[in-house]
């Protein structure tokens, strides 16, 4: 089956399959993985996908974060903190992006409670940077409940859409393209949501993907981030 393809058709069936995601996530008990993982082996084998899948390395690119004012480079947090991922953007409309943000928060809220924050870094990328300006950025942050002052969280803006697009296709296999929201009042256009949440730790090896992840169990995902930092 296509990579690309195999992926949309887990994004179409998220919903429906709540309960499956939830399983996919877990380590088969008993197995050890790659060289270099921390987590056993997922229960569902995501190896086929497009974007990247455990045992494999997490991409590397570099993306200003307006709001800390600096240039933030993935494979610079190597060797120091495990890393989540996902992509986003703050005129979703339907609820997937808040859900999104919403695990990473609270794994954020986790590594501040037990006292492991500086050991990660949670990094957000808008793949629509002409409406997600740094004040908009910030103002989404509050609305979330993001801690920004952590020192951990890094809200990534690409330049360009174009830049945006091309991150997107070239390091995690998705397609970013902009529908017309005609349907929806004082939104000019919207995108296709993949759900997409990665985890990678500290020496850049994928651990966990999440392709529904705004169905993924919280309390799972936050499960395998802490046995990851923590190991």
């Amino acid at each position: 089956m296509d990579r690309r393809h195999f992926l949309r058709s887990l994004a179409a069936t998220g919903a429906a399959a709540g309960a499956t995601a939830t399983a996919g996530c877990a380590g088969v008990l008993g197995e050890s993985g790659p060289e270099g993982t921390i987590l056993g082996p997922p229960e569902i084998d995501l190896s086929e996908a497009s974007h990247p899948s455990y045992g494999e390395e997490m991409p590397d690119f570099t993306v200003p974060d307006p709001i800390a004012g600096e240039e933030i480079t993935v494979s610079e947090f190597e060797g120091e903190r495990a890393v989540l991922w996902t992509s986003f953007y703050t005129h979703c409309p339907d609820g997937v992006c808040p859900a999104l943000i919403l695990r990473l928060r609270r794994a954020q809220e986790v590594a501040a409670e037990e006292g492991f924050g500086d050991e990660a870094a949670f990094l957000p990328i808008t793949f629509d940077p002409e409406r997600d300006t740094e004040e908009v950025l910030r103002e989404y942050a509050d609305q979330q409940g993001v801690d920004l002052d952590a020192g951990n969280w890094h809200f990534l803006r690409p330049e360009t859409y174009e830049r945006a697009q091309e991150i997107h296709d070239e390091k995690f296999g998705l397609v970013i393209e902009k529908q017309p929201a005609d349907d929806i009042e004082n939104l000019e256009y919207r995108f296709p949501h993949y759900g997409l949440i990665i985890l990678a730790n500290k020496q850049g090896i994928v651990e966990r993907a999440y392709p529904r992840g705004p169905q993924t169990d919280i309390e799972r995902l936050v499960d395998d981030f802490r046995r990851v930092v923590t190991a």
